[in-house]
């Protein structure tokens, strides 16, 4: 016979390494609606105890139930399954040839909203 741990086991992702010797993973779980059988993606955050500060936000890790630890501390990384890639960058390092990349202009949404309703002149709208 063997013995088998009645501790729960979670997969997550880092989403906030900012406290000390804390992290807060995001574990999803699919769950289906009881009426219209949906498959719903249902995002829990548990916060985690990491003893070495090791984990980054973007990380995968494994979550094992433990002891409370502290008021909302119910969980220990167990272990770092994969890094994180999150590219951190300063406000003052975008230009806006990289923001054009990211975002682009919204020059239809511009034009559509030059038209005046119905015909209208520009002095009879601004009454």
């Amino acid at each position: 016979m063997s013995v088998e741990s009645k501790r729960k086991i979670r997969l997550g992702q880092v989403v906030s390494d900012k406290m000390d010797k804390t992290v807060v993973v995001a574990v999803e779980s699919p769950k289906r609606h009881p009426l219209y059988k949906k498959t719903i993606k249902r995002v829990v955050k548990y916060k985690a105890h990491d003893e070495k500060n090791e984990c980054r936000v973007g990380d995968k890790v494994k979550i094992v139930e433990t002891r409370p630890l502290s008021r909302e501390k119910r969980w220990r990384v167990t272990e770092i399954i994969t890094r994180g890639e999150v590219v951190e960058i300063s406000p003052e390092e975008i230009t806006r040839e990289e923001l054009a990349k990211v975002k682009p202009e919204k020059k239809a949404k511009e034009k559509v909203a030059e038209v005046e309703p119905e015909g209208k002149t520009k002095e009879e709208t601004s009454d």
